[in-house]
């Protein structure tokens, strides 16, 4: 687990890129063992290798996409809303991961 500081967030790549692999990974392997592994493999490929975390406070992270997520997906046949659910769950798995990590829970 890391110290986390805030300040230091704002340069994430440099300061805890270690910490936000680890997040992802435990997230996608949670995911992986839940959902269609294709569907999950598609999204952590083709939309969440272009999201950005962000710390919000309180210890509280947010995930932003990239524009037009369920667009971006091809190799997978999955209509909108069930892709909608699974990246939903997923960010949400990201979320609590980053808290874990640097220690909020």
């Amino acid at each position: 687990m890391a110290d986390f500081d805030p300040e230091k967030f704002e340069d994430k790549y440099a300061n805890y890129f270690p910490e936000l692999q680890q997040a992802y990974k435990n997230a996608f392997n949670r995911m992986n063992d839940r959902y269609d592994s294709q569907l999950v493999h598609a999204i952590d490929q083709q939309v969440l290798n272009e999201s950005e975390p962000f710390y919000e406070g309180d210890g509280e992270f947010r995930i932003e996409l990239p524009d037009d997520p369920y667009g971006r997906i091809s190799g997978v046949v999955v209509d909108e809303s069930k892709f909608e659910d699974v990246l939903e769950t997923h960010i949400e798995e990201i979320e609590t991961e980053l808290r874990r990590v640097f220690g909020f829970v």
